[in-house]
């Protein structure tokens, strides 16, 4: 054999397994949206129902800020302690 010869089939022999490579990828790709579809056909997604509170909509005031000023504070305090900070 030529080396010429040699480079086509090379050439060929990288080809064949490049489209190898590449229609096992589109292959696992229509599989898995399959198999998802199927599985969402069975067990469908629950939307969660979302329940507002008057409490999450309605604006900090300067009372809760007040409330929370010594959990911030102690939640520091605890923080600078396990890090060794002073």
């Amino acid at each position: 054999m030529t080396s010429s010869e040699l480079m086509f089939e090379g050439f060929n022999l990288m080809f064949a397994g490049m489209g190898f490579v590449i229609f096992f990828l589109f292959l696992l790709i229509y599989a898995i949206k399959f198999s998802s579809s199927i599985i969402n056909q069975f067990f469908p997604e629950k939307t969660p129902t979302t329940q507002t509170t008057p409490s999450s909509t309605m604006p900090i005031s300067d009372n809760d800020a007040e409330r929370l000023r010594p959990i911030i504070v102690a939640a520091i305090a605890h923080h600078r302690r396990q890090q060794g900070l002073k």
